[in-house]
């Protein structure tokens, strides 16, 4: 009835859309990505300062980008995923199987910024079809080392990936919550090595890292080819 209707409370509209400019001149960038966001989902639909600084660099390593196949792990709402594609990889963006409203946040974003990528639920450390197919030259990871009981399914997972496709990098961004003799400590038992550990502020235009706050690390992470 029209009556009762009116009756219900109004529900907030939580949904926003944020743009994200990269190019070398902030007055006039290369191109924007444009991420719709929910405010009200716990993690997946917004983007966290570890996506951001992820995202500029792939926008600095573009060269190496552009032509490489790319997969993104919990990718949420897939920035640094957007901005590879838009460089010139093959990119296929991925995120917890059961998180729908996640993964059909990706497939829409991608839609919104003209990108073709492939979307896939994939869950880490479960092995089914999906991942077996995957051979990527980079692997990209923001902000995945956030909760500690995923962190051998999440590391489990990178291995594989890294073993699939040999000569392959895994580029994660992460709050340093802990210290880095936590993250030291995942890649000694999983058979991994770091070959280029950042600060995340460093490599910020100005403008950008005004507006993040932390303390994030970008590390490159390899298999260790020398473990017995």
């Amino acid at each position: 009835m029209a009556g009762s209707d009116s009756e219900e409370p109004a529900i907030p509209n939580m949904t926003t859309t944020s743009r994200h400019n990269f190019g070398d001149d902030t007055a006039e960038p290369v191109f924007s990505i444009s991420i719709i966001e929910n405010m009200k989902e716990e993690y997946g639909l917004f983007v966290w300062p570890c996506s951001i600084v992820l995202a500029e660099y792939v926008w600095q390593q573009r060269l190496r980008f552009s032509g490489s196949s790319v997969v993104e792990l919990g990718a949420g709402t897939c920035l640094p995923g957007l901005v590879a594609a838009k460089v010139g990889a093959d990119v296929t963006l991925t995120d917890d199987a059961n998180s729908t409203e996640v993964i059909n946040n990706m497939r829409r974003v991608c839609d919104l910024n003209k990108l073709k990528c492939n979307v896939l639920g994939m869950t880490w450390g479960v092995w089914d079809a999906s991942i077996f197919s995957l051979q990527p030259k980079i692997i990209l990871g923001a902000d995945v080392l956030y909760d500690s009981s995923a962190f051998d399914d999440l590391f489990a997972t990178v291995k594989f990936l890294l073993q699939n496709s040999p000569g392959s990098v895994f580029i994660t961004s992460y709050h340093n919550r802990s210290g880095h003799h936590l993250i030291e400590f995942l890649m000694v038992k999983w058979g991994l090595k770091c070959i280029k550990l950042l600060d995340g502020f460093s490599l910020m235009p100005s403008d950008k890292a005004s507006g993040l706050s932390g303390n994030i690390q970008l590390a490159e992470i390899v298999l260790n080819n020398l473990q017995p």
